[in-house]
């Protein structure tokens, strides 16, 4: 099998996987509006659709993240391999891409409060 074949099937793939990490993102976040923060009654009504965005916001960000931190890294690690003084300058790029996940959660976790 080459190398295009089993990226576009890399690249079907990842639609699913962002579904079932957003699904699995949007469970915490119904159970804590239907139970309250505090172990109480909770609300009458859940919230859809910031439960939707609570499990959009955290699951794509660190689908990107991951895919970004995959891809400077590599390259990072190559060229350290080339040139080993670059890697510290290099992984300065790959905390970037931590970021986004760092991000998208602290968004999730705002719009949890919000609840």
């Amino acid at each position: 099998m080459n190398e295009s074949m089993r990226d576009g099937r890399r690249a079907r793939r990842l639609p699913a996987l962002a579904f079932v990490v957003g699904a699995l993102c949007i469970l915490p976040a119904i159970a804590m509006a239907a139970g309250g923060p505090d172990g109480s009654e909770g609300a009458d009504v859940v919230r859809w659709d910031l439960a939707v965005a609570i499990a959009a916001s955290v699951g794509l960000s660190s689908l990107a993240a991951g895919y970004a931190v995959a891809k400077v890294g590599a390259a990072a690690l190559g060229a350290a391999a080339e040139k080993p003084e670059l890697l510290t300058r290099s992984l300065v790029f790959v905390a970037l891409g931590e970021g986004l996940a760092v991000f998208g959660f602290l968004i999730g976790l705002l719009l949890v409060l919000k609840l």
